[in-house]
């Protein structure tokens, strides 16, 4: 180990949940290699393992088909900028962390370039648009999945995929101590309360925030003691989601906190998401959730005819099976909400949690060190 030779590593994450995925990586491979070191773009736990991120990874944060054409020349002046940044520091390896739209195109050219190419997290090419496997076997040496099913999709194409499992199944443990969360935070340990967690991306908490506090306030009526938490992403989700608070919703028995959303799920009796890898982490955490989400009216006319899955949420789809409520675009109404919150904090909800504990399982395998052991297996591949 001490003889091989410096790595030099390409990273490019576009969300939140990338960065997690980004940062974990980069520490299992500082662990497993002597010296390497990081380019290209993630957010703050990916800097904070000492990536000099090229802009600032919310630049790419977009959803949907008409958000990403209204931000297409910046998308695609960007992604140049990280074209001619790898082209010119040669990687071993570069890895497109998610943002599929974004990374597969850079993945595509740096591997004709002769650079070795990673995409961490399979687009969802079992779900929709299928025919996506063609692109992503031309652009990547290999896939590295968090899904268990996924491998034998990509086996059907004979396309490389590799099963790592999520890190976030390692990191969080199997049992939650609600109590230290609630001491942590602040809170009283005896009192009730929800997560509200409208989303990370500005489109998504900019169509969700109000369902989510008009349910809060149906909530409010009918427990009267009950509290509510909301952690935000960053300083633009805060200044957004409480730029659309109206006076009755400042009436609300609310605690906000920076940061620390898995500690405010682990605090709550029951948590109201957008839909996303915090689904996943709620399932980690044994907290029941209610999971929505809502496109723009010209996406979800436009998506819905390409979407061929039954479920949405991380959880149904490890699952395959409803085992958590969904909400998707007109079914996403506060009166929905707060019927299964309320349901979450007046029955039992012992089985769920119970398949909650098995899914758990089911992808906890180490996936930093399995990720970072294909990377460096890739990087020293001639």
């Amino acid at each position: 180990m001490a003889n091989r030779s410096p790595l030099v590593i390409g990273l490019v994450a576009g969300e939140s949940s990338g960065d997690i995925l980004g940062a974990n990586l980069m520490r299992s491979l500082k662990a497993a290699h002597p010296e390497v070191h990081f380019i290209g773009v993630g957010g703050p736990l990916m800097e904070a393992e000492g990536l000099d991120s090229l802009f600032p990874m919310e630049t790419l944060s977009v959803m949907g088909l008409v958000d990403v054409l209204k931000q297409l020349p910046t998308l695609l002046r960007v992604r140049k900028q990280v074209v001619q940044a790898m082209l010119k520091q040669q990687p071993q390896v570069f890895v497109g962390i998610d943002a599929p739209d974004f990374n597969l195109p850079i993945e595509t050219k740096l591997k004709a370039a002769g650079i070795k190419t990673i995409h961490y997290v399979s687009p969802s090419v079992w779900a929709w648009r299928p025919k996506r496997i063609f692109g992503i076997k031309k652009a990547t040496h290999d896939v590295l999945s968090i899904l268990p099913f996924e491998q034998s999709f990509y086996a059907k194409y004979n396309a490389p995929c590799t099963f790592v499992g999520h890190p976030l199944a390692d990191d969080i443990p199997m049992q939650t101590d609600t109590q230290a969360a609630r001491e942590t935070l602040g809170l009283d340990t005896n009192k009730q309360y929800v997560a509200v967690l409208p989303g990370s991306r500005g489109g998504e908490a900019g169509l969700l925030t109000r369902d989510f506090l008009d349910a809060a306030q149906l909530l409010q009526q009918r427990f009267p003691k009950l509290e509510f938490l909301m952690a935000f992403a960053n300083h633009a989700r805060r200044e957004q989601i409480q730029g659309l608070f109206t006076p009755a919703d400042q009436q609300l028995k609310f605690h906000f906190f920076d940061g620390q959303s898995r500690t405010v799920m682990a605090a709550a009796d029951s948590c109201i998401l957008a839909s996303g890898t915090v689904s996943l982490e709620a399932m980690l955490l044994k907290r029941p959730m209610v999971v929505s989400y809502k496109f723009t009216w010209l996406n979800y006319h436009v998506l819905k005819f390409f979407i061929k899955v039954d479920y949405f949420s991380l959880p149904n789809l490890l699952a395959n099976r409803p085992l958590v409520k969904e909400l998707l675009q007109d079914q996403v109404t506060p009166t929905a909400i707060a019927s299964e919150v309320a349901l979450h904090l007046t029955t039992d909800m012992a089985a769920t949690l119970a398949s909650y504990e098995a899914l758990h399982q089911s992808i906890r395998c180490n996936a930093g060190e399995k990720a970072a052991q294909r990377v460096i297996e890739l990087a020293h591949c001639s």
